[in-house]
């Protein structure tokens, strides 16, 4: 059966189009690869996990390649970015997914992790950006970052993180505004927790999975991978400005102002005993154990 998506109006083909993917080896950049590259996209898979990578490359056949670079390194995209325009022609998507994640404190999560979540999920989506542009102006194409709810809803735990993906938001935002006369679009995506490696990693977190588990309501609700997908699929089609994931997620942009006073409120009684918790933790397993999250987070932070 067709996707139902692709009866929307206003969308537009993938096929024989190169969609140029970071973090593709897993969750949402793995998808995304799989479903374009099934509706006739070629897809370039970009990013640290080489191996894992492959087989995602491997399952989709001819019309997929893998190529191992990190996002934060000028050297490796430029190389990356050259190697696909020569075995694909041009770029015509870029979807700058990769991102990874820590957990802990600001008074006391290793300050090396911390920092590696910046320059991931933010500084990444500029140089990726910045590499791929003159290539996307070229077709007249369309960028989208992958921000987060987590841009929305600042919580306690994740400063890095919400800091990094409000400023892929405001990136994005500016970013837009530049490049409209010149035929490229400009998406943003605001996904909220999604059943990936990155989520399931945090909530195994001895500390910050409790915390995380006592968000309330739809705030902490985890969603499938195949909603996200959904939802990110359509909006690509329609070379969408924003995606929310689900729907709700936009809603609460309408309340921004309101939502750090009630998420301040909502952890005066759970942050105290996850505080002690986070210390003891970082005493037990050291800071750098205790702070990475997830496959991603070890393969951009090691050495």
């Amino acid at each position: 059966m067709a996707n139902p998506f692709s009866l929307l109006s206003g969308t537009k083909k993938v096929d024989g189009k190169v969609v140029l993917i970071t973090g593709a080896a897993r969750g949402i950049g793995a998808g995304l690869a799989e479903r374009l590259a099934a509706r006739g996209a070629k897809v370039a898979l970009v990013g640290l996990e080489a191996e894992e990578q492959q087989k995602v490359a491997d399952r989709i056949g001819a019309n997929a390649h893998s190529w191992e670079a990190d996002v934060t390194s000028w050297d490796a995209l430029e190389q990356a970015t050259k190697g696909v325009v020569e075995h694909f022609g041009g770029i015509d998507i870029v979807i700058a997914n990769a991102g990874i994640a820590t957990a802990g404190f600001v008074r006391s999560v290793d300050r090396a992790a911390f920092e590696k979540v910046i320059e991931v999920d933010l500084l990444g989506v500029w140089r990726t950006f910045r590499v791929t542009l003159p290539h996307v102006i070229e077709r007249k194409g369309y960028l989208l970052a992958i921000s987060s709810l987590a841009a929305i809803t600042h919580a306690p735990g994740m400063a890095n993180y919400a800091a990094a993906k409000a400023g892929v938001e405001a990136f994005s935002n500016s970013l837009r505004a530049e490049v409209a006369h010149l035929g490229v679009k400009v998406g943003v995506a605001h996904p909220t927790w999604i059943r990936t490696d990155l989520v399931e990693s945090a909530d195994a977190h001895p500390v910050f999975g409790k915390l995380r588990a006592s968000m309330p309501g739809l705030i902490g609700k985890t969603y499938p991978l195949d909603v996200a997908l959904d939802d990110l699929e359509a909006g690509i089609l329609k070379r969408a400005r924003t995606i929310h994931v689900p729907r709700w997620v936009g809603g609460l942009k309408l309340l921004r102002a309101f939502l750090p006073p009630i998420i301040e409120i909502g952890s005066r009684s759970r942050v105290p005993s996850a505080d002690k918790a986070a210390l003891a933790d970082i005493e037990a397993r050291g800071a750098f154990e205790s702070a990475v999250t997830g496959h991603g987070g070890r393969a951009a932070t090691k050495g």
